[in-house]
């Protein structure tokens, strides 16, 4: 197994350690256009793996020959959110960044299986299937696993509970208009509003929705990259792994939820294959606009970028 990062910034770099001390991949290649970055960081981790007794190959390039006949790709090439700056206002940039960089991903290993974690998420996400001219099951994102990670987060907090017996799922796209879901979140199998009250649950959802630009105020200069980076490596294992995993990922809709031509968050089962099956719950009508208004608003941005 061969897993190329591309991006050696905090997301990337944290992501391929990761990797590397699961032994998830034989070789993992890490990527970045600044000279110097991705070497350092790869011959640091190669470094560590004595100690973590694992035999991963971690290389950095700043070319994409290295990366030739990867199995996986995970993309989070891209500007970075500052206070005060929107996932809108990366759009340009960020199309410009991750069209080039799917495309040379692409030419070196067609049989690859894409996931994106470049912001703006599902509208990048968008960008990669359409640059790549992958089936739709070989190109995904990163953003479900992350919010719903936050929201199980927030909950444990909340209740003092272990995070371990708490499951959550947040829908639609990675920002403010997110979709998470109370009634299908459960604590040890207990639905979530047995459990608070809706002034509580409304707290928390309200939470989950700022989760990333809470850390961006706190950090003033940075984002959020140990949660990301886990939320990649869990998508990514399950692929690696075959495990069928059921998590919440951007994927193209075609008729599911009743949304058509969209990259979306919605519950989908990870395997060997990448999206093997687009898992349909029953959403109330109230759950159901939501998720409509937030496919709207990924796909006004999907309108505004050129691929």
């Amino acid at each position: 197994m061969k897993v190329t990062v591309v991006g050696a910034g905090n997301v990337g770099a944290t992501t391929a350690h990761i990797l590397a001390n699961k032994e998830l991949a034989n070789e993992i290649v890490l990527v970045d256009i600044v000279e110097g970055i991705p070497q350092g960081k790869a011959l640091d981790m190669y470094s560590a793996m004595p100690v973590e007794r694992t035999d991963t190959r971690i290389i950095g390039t700043n070319g994409y020959d290295e990366t030739k006949d990867s199995d996986l790709v995970i993309i989070t090439a891209g500007l970075p959110r500052k206070p005060g700056m929107s996932r809108d206002d990366l759009l340009a940039k960020n199309t410009e960044i991750v069209k080039s960089v799917t495309e040379q991903v692409v030419a070196q290993s067609p049989n690859s299986i894409l996931v994106i974690v470049s912001n703006p998420l599902d509208v990048m996400t968008y960008v990669a299937y359409k640059a790549s001219g992958f089936e739709k099951n070989r190109v995904m994102g990163m953003a479900g696993v992350l919010d719903s990670a936050r929201f199980r987060t927030f909950i444990s907090m909340e209740l003092n509970v272990s995070v371990e017996d708490v499951s959550a799922f947040v829908l639609g796209g990675h920002g403010d208009s997110m979709v998470p879901l109370p009634r299908y979140s459960t604590v040890a199998g207990i639905p979530l509003p047995d459990l608070m009250d809706k002034e509580t649950i409304d707290r928390l959802v309200q939470r989950t929705r700022n989760g990333g630009i809470e850390i961006v105020n706190f950090l003033k200069t940075g984002s959020a990259y140990y949660a990301p980076a886990s939320s990649s490596v869990e998508m990514a294992e399950a692929i690696i792994k075959d495990k069928k995993r059921i998590l919440p990922c951007a994927v193209w809709l075609e008729g599911e939820y009743d949304l058509n031509n969209v990259m979306v968050g919605v519950p989908a089962k990870l395997g060997k294959s990448g999206v093997e099956e687009i898992i349909q719950i029953k959403l109330n009508p109230e759950e159901q606009e939501a998720l409509n208004k937030s496919a709207s608003g990924v796909q006004a941005m999907m309108g505004k970028v050129n691929v």
